[in-house]
């Protein structure tokens, strides 16, 4: 699954950014680049950096992950709904952790073989 690849290039656009500035910033071709996007097991780490900087974004926005800050508050009769509220986002926030770790495990067994 191409998850971080689509959400690279989901970004750029909504950015307005062409894949030839990515690249540049990448020091490689834009055709390089554009099979980054479609193969995202491609990406290392200083890779996603350089794309999350020119992207103006956090890596962690790359690997989908939510903004983590959460103010609480007393809500009286609505603590019970907020609460809820925040169990799913820490569900989706580990199932997003799971993704990423399943995707650094992948690189890294790849550049064992």
């Amino acid at each position: 699954m191409n998850t971080i690849g689509t959400r690279i290039r989901k970004l750029r656009e909504e950015h307005g950014i062409k894949q030839e500035i990515i690249a540049s910033a990448l020091g490689i071709t834009q055709s390089s680049y554009g099979r980054l996007e479609k193969n995202d097991d491609r990406l290392s780490a200083t890779k996603l950096q350089i794309i999350a900087d020119t992207l103006k974004v956090s890596v962690a926005v790359l690997f989908g992950e939510k903004n983590a800050n959460i103010i609480h508050e007393n809500n009286g009769d609505n603590a019970q709904a907020n609460i809820g509220t925040l169990i799913q986002q820490d569900k989706e926030y580990i199932s997003a952790l799971k993704d990423e770790i399943d995707f650094l495990r992948s690189i890294i067994k790849k550049q064992e073989n």
